[in-house]
């Protein structure tokens, strides 16, 4: 249908789409560079424990009801550059370990539509040791059309009915960002929107990203009854709306519905879904609500529907976990699509414990208001909300400089709970494409409290990693360190390195006179 000129398209089919998929499709791992798209707040490592204790419970109910022989598949959706399956599996790890439990088999499987993003995680040292234990799999994968799971590293395919337990399915800013349905409900009845789009005027010589960013929609109605008959799949969700909205957009998620109905079809025992996202489920958020918005972010998303998510599946016989307050910037709920549900107990107390009481989003409100009174904060605070973070790095990065400032005054206690936090921050870190010397940070700390041992290991690293251009700061630095530790023919070679970069560096020529004896 055209508008004046104008191409009007049904909502979900409209070019925007497209362009998201092409525009994933060619950044790859890139698009997630310095926070372009946005990955940190469903990402961390506090969000990566939060979901590690709901599989570990998931796992103990399996093997409570007596499946421990069948593997259970993890499917993550859309998992982008990989740094919540890497947190994921870093800490379930270590919760299997401790605990020494009786527990089914699993695999972790990452999955998106780039393949760029798929050979980015095949040679991405952090996750190849999950690979070589045979933990982690990588599939491509297609919400909107597949119907199989094709395994790159194992080989395993994975059809229709083959799973004896559930699939658990992980979906982080992910129904946000796939095509949906736009519909207008008004006095009982049903329209579709309808969009046009109007193209900024260079945009045959713009980016996707920029194209994506200046499109503007514009919104028409038609009378779409389609939606009201009984064959409509979704049929007594939209009677619900009918029934309970007076003028109301409804962004309707008719793909992500298709798509985790035929992720059910691969298992005859059900899916639990674990889902994050600028997600609605209380139907009083879709209630006189305006045409949306496009946020763009490099990409753009919209809001998800986990209102019709929720009444689809508890229809059919889900229960679902969402928290009882209002979430501010990240929704986490839970859907159990399973045949006992109450039975999975421990599933259900992992969300309690860790979403519902307190959880990703309760965690990354506090780190706003936290990025911006680190200047007033003692050590006692940063470490215990080092800790809260799992040892972030993003975290470290921010407190460095504070930290630093504070170190006259700290007790050998927080010195070694500082040593500590670094150990434990650099088993957990995940490289991003943005390219930032953390080892060079984690160094010069340790230089600063005097752990020259500790110093040096860190300060190689980052002369390693920038070996093309060495900075004076580490080579001297390692003279100090390699001096301390008594091996005066590694501080005298460091000495001289720095000279050669800053011939006039008055620290390295005292220290090269003291080392020559002069």
């Amino acid at each position: 249908m055209t508008d004046g000129g104008q191409q009007r398209y049904r909502f979900s089919e409209a070019p925007i789409w497209e362009l998201q998929r092409k525009y994933y499709e060619e950044l790859g791992m890139q698009a997630w560079k310095n926070d372009q798209v946005p990955q940190y707040i469903t990402s961390n490592p506090m969000i990566g424990t939060a979901y590690a204790e709901m599989i570990f419970g998931f796992l103990q109910d399996r093997a409570g009801l007596g499946q421990t022989t069948e593997r259970v598949i993890i499917l993550e959706l859309g998992a982008g550059v990989g740094r919540l399956a890497f947190h994921v599996l870093h800490q379930l790890s270590q919760l299997i370990e401790y605990a020494g439990l009786t527990l089914p088999p699993f695999t972790y499987v990452m999955s998106d539509l780039p393949w760029k993003n798929i050979n980015g995680w095949q040679q991405h040292p952090g996750l190849r040791p999950f690979v070589e234990q045979g933990i982690l799999d990588f599939a491509r994968f297609d919400a909107v059309a597949d119907t199989e799971l094709h395994l790159t590293e194992s080989g395993m395919v994975i059809v229709p009915g083959s799973l004896a337990q559930p699939l658990m399915v992980i979906a982080n800013y992910f129904f946000d960002s796939i095509p949906q349905e736009l519909l207008y409900v008004d006095e009982g009845k049903i329209y579709e929107c309808e969009v046009s789009l109007r193209y900024p005027e260079q945009a045959a010589e713009m980016g996707t990203s920029e194209v994506l960013r200046d499109l503007i929609p514009e919104y028409h109605y038609r009378r779409a009854a389609g939606y009201e008959e009984e064959s409509y799949p979704y049929r007594e969700v939209i009677a619900f709306y009918q029934e309970r909205l007076e003028d109301s957009h409804v962004l309707f998620p008719a793909a992500a519905l298709g798509c985790m109905e035929r992720l059910k079809a691969l298992s005859g025992a059900g899916f639990l879904l674990l889902t994050a996202d600028k997600g609605d489920h209380r139907l009083e958020n879709w209630e006189f609500v305006e045409p949306p918005k496009l946020i763009h972010h490099g990409s753009i998303s919209l809001t998800a529907n986990y209102h019709a998510m929720v009444c689809h599946f508890e229809q059919k016989g889900a229960l679902s976990s969402f928290t009882e307050h209002h979430y501010k910037n990240l929704n986490v709920g839970c859907i159990y699509m399973l045949e006992e549900p109450q039975r999975h107990v421990q599933t259900r107390l992992a969300y309690h414990r860790f979403i519902q009481r307190f959880g990703p989003d309760d965690f990354f409100s506090m780190k706003l208001w936290i990025d911006q009174n680190y200047d007033s904060s003692g050590i006692q605070q940063i470490l215990a909300f080092w800790r809260l973070g799992g040892y972030d790095a993003e975290l470290f990065i921010q407190s460095a400089e504070r930290i630093s400032s504070l170190l006259e005054d700290a007790s050998d206690d927080e010195i070694l709970d500082l040593k500590l936090g670094i150990d434990r921050m650099w088993a957990g870190f995940y490289p991003m494409p943005q390219r930032y010397d953390l080892a060079l940070d984690s160094g010069l700390l340790l230089f600063e409290m005097g752990l020259y041992e500790e110093s040096q290991r860190y300060l190689t690293q980052s002369l390693r990693e920038t070996e093309d251009e060495p900075v004076v700061t580490v080579l001297y630095c390692l003279a100090i360190c390699s001096y301390e530790l008594e091996d005066l023919e590694a501080a005298r070679e460091y000495t001289r390195r720095a000279l050669v970069l800053e011939p006039e560096h008055e620290e390295a020529l005292d220290l090269l006179a003291a080392l020559s004896g002069d």
